[in-house]
């Protein structure tokens, strides 16, 4: 066991060249992207990551450096912008590795579209558990982590404004592996130095986050055989609440004109764009639900979806429940048994449950979201029974005229964003 516990902390060799170029070759015309290899000297070990996915897998983390690439009418982001790749470590403990990077590297792909308030994202293997945006920065930050407490724990805590000290005091009463900011306040860094192995990245970058809400990159995906598929990393048209558009269909079967109803009011508009924007951070299938700027329910990675709808449904109630117990009794819903015994931790769980299924998992009232169309209304009605109100989708599926009358037949607003969101 010890063996195991000291892989978590070794430092693997690093055999990757200082520099990387990939050269793009189209006849007589080659445009190349050059990269540098970035290390950090902690302890006087200068390293790049530590390891990557996991322990005993060599990797190393290069920025862009060089390189003006267009293919057709679409430019690449220019060099010299570094965020995830290349943070400052402020405070470390030990040296980032590659899921560390990877994590605040997607906290910020939800970042760059939610500029206009202070937002908290907290991610965990590389989706999001908790998204907020809110008046403050500590609120944010409070009303992330109550979506998902128990996800939360070791997890990557971005923030889009100056970390403050009410933040910070807030973010050390749990236990994160990163944190990463544009700036951190006077008195932040002494709160944080209690805890050793957090990392504290300081990305100046951020300050002008929104200035790559329509960057692109080329996207690299590689294949077991050595082989790479490369695409445009996805940008979401819909950033704005007027980019949404009308719900409605022609049915070529009957010849009838089906749209909806009810028109989501300014409130539900703010959290259906909130969340969609949360959304081309999720990996797909997924299913949100937000209300009121913040998280309510994530499901991931499913392959159906009603399957995800359920699942996130599932989740609100059971992080709710938790985060009763947990304000109530100062306890982990998980571990009411091991602090007041079997009998009065089940009673105290059946009112945590009972609490939490009065407010159906703090759904009523809130906004569906869905990266790709509803293909029947059978995922739709697992949001609908639970209270939702409205629903974001892209739309396009042969039987969107049944989605919009599931919505009519429940005074459900919905919109589309006529492009899908999915995230591999």
């Amino acid at each position: 066991m010890d063996d195991l516990k000291q892989a978590y902390k070794t430092i693997m060799d690093d055999h990757f060249t200082p520099r990387m170029e990939i050269r793009f070759i189209d006849g007589p015309k080659t445009q190349t992207l050059v990269y540098e290899k970035v290390h950090w000297l902690i302890d006087g070990v200068a390293k790049g990551l530590r390891y990557g996915e996991n322990p005993g897998q060599e990797a190393a983390v290069y920025k862009l450096i060089n390189g003006n690439l267009v293919l057709g009418d679409v430019q690449c982001i220019q060099p010299g912008q570094t965020l995830a790749s290349e943070p400052e470590l402020l405070q470390s403990g030990k040296h980032p590795g590659k899921i560390n990077l990877t994590d605040a590297d997607n906290a910020l792909n939800i970042l760059r579209y939610l500029h206009q308030k202070p937002c908290a994202v907290i991610i965990k293997h590389n989706n999001p558990c908790g998204v907020a945006w809110a008046d403050s920065l500590s609120d944010a930050y409070y009303r992330a982590n109550k979506a998902d407490r128990l996800a939360a724990f070791g997890g990557c805590i971005a923030l889009n404004r100056e970390c403050d000290v009410e933040t910070a005091r807030l973010i050390a009463e749990n236990y994160a592996e990163v944190v990463v900011a544009p700036e951190f306040a006077p008195g932040v860094m002494d709160i944080f130095a209690e805890k050793k192995n957090l990392r504290v990245m300081r990305i100046g970058n951020m300050a002008r986050l929104a200035d790559f809400a329509a960057s692109r990159f080329i996207d690299f995906k590689s294949l077991i055989d050595g082989g790479l598929v490369a695409q445009w990393s996805f940008v979401p048209k819909a950033r704005t609440t007027a980019d949404f558009l009308p719900a409605e269909c022609f049915r070529k079967k009957d010849g009838t004109m089906h749209r909806v109803n009810r028109q989501p009011t300014p409130a539900e508009l703010d959290d259906l764009l909130f969340g969609w924007l949360v959304e081309a951070g999720v990996t797909s299938n997924s299913v949100l639900y937000v209300k009121d700027g913040a998280t309510v329910g994530i499901g991931t990675g499913e392959q159906d979806r009603v399957g995800v709808a359920e699942i996130a449904r599932d989740k609100a109630y059971k992080k709710l429940a938790d985060w009763i117990a947990w304000e109530k009794w100062q306890t982990p819903y998980n571990e009411l048994d091991q602090k007041f015994g079997a009998e009065e931790g089940a009673r105290r769980r059946a009112e945590a449950d009972e609490a939490a299924a009065a407010q159906k998992g703090g759904l009523i009232g809130a906004s569906m979201v869905s990266d790709a169309f509803f293909p029947f209304r059978d995922g739709l009605e697992v949001g609908i029974r639970e209270g939702v109100t409205a629903v974001v989708q892209p739309g396009g599926a042969l039987r969107d005229w049944d989605v919009i009358d599931c919505c009519n037949e429940h005074n459900v607003a919905m919109v589309f964003t006529g492009q899908r969101s999915f995230k591999h």
